[in-house]
C-alpha cells in the first residue's frame, strides 16, 4: 500500500483505502479491522494522504506528510511515547522534536492529534508506507 492509496474523510475518524471511482463518488474501505465500505460523494471532503502537507516557517512553507511520517519512524520507531489525548504542550513538544520548523500558528493541536492517530494506525496496518525506500535516500 502507498500513501496515494490512502485517504481521510473530513468528519469521519480513521483512514480509508481508495478502492475505485463509482458513479456517485469514490468507493473507500476503512483500513482498520472493521473494513467498513463507504461511497464518498461530492458532499464529502476527501483528502489523499500524499497530497497533505504540514505548514512550516521555512521558505518552502510546508513539508509533505510522507516526509514527516518517515522522520517520525526514524526517530521513534513504532512507539511514539505520546498519546493523541496527551496534554497540548506534550503534543507540540513531540511535533517540534520531529519537525522543529513547523508553524505553531497554523498547525493546530487537532492536526497534531490526527498525525499521532494516523501514524499509529499506519504503523499497525501499513508499515511499508513509513519506510524510506533506497531511491528516496539518494
Amino acid at each position: 500500500m502507498e500513501l496515494s492509496e490512502i485517504a481521510s474523510i473530513n468528519g469521519k475518524g480513521g483512514l480509508f483505502r481508495i478502492l475505485k471511482p463509482g458513479r456517485s463518488g469514490v468507493v473507500l474501505e476503512s483500513i482498520d479491522e472493521a473494513k467498513i465500505k463507504i461511497v464518498a460523494g461530492v458532499k464529502h471532503r476527501v483528502s489523499v494522504l500524499n497530497e497533505i502537507s504540514i505548514y512550516t516557517s521555512t521558505q518552502e512553507g510546508s513539508v509533505p506528510l510522507a516526509d514527516v511520517l518517515k522522520k517520525i519512524k526514524e526517530k521513534y520507531g513504532d512507539t511514539l511515547g505520546v498519546d493523541p489525548e496527551a496534554d497540548p504542550s506534550k503534543l507540540r513538544e513531540f511535533l517540534k522534536s520531529v519537525l522543529p520548523e513547523y508553524d505553531e500558528q497554523r498547525v493546530y493541536i487537532s492536526d497534531i492529534k490526527k498525525l499521532v492517530k494516523w501514524y499509529a494506525l499506519l504503523a499497525k496496518v501499513a508499515p511499508e508506507v513509513l519506510v524510506v525506500k533506497k531511491e528516496e535516500e539518494k
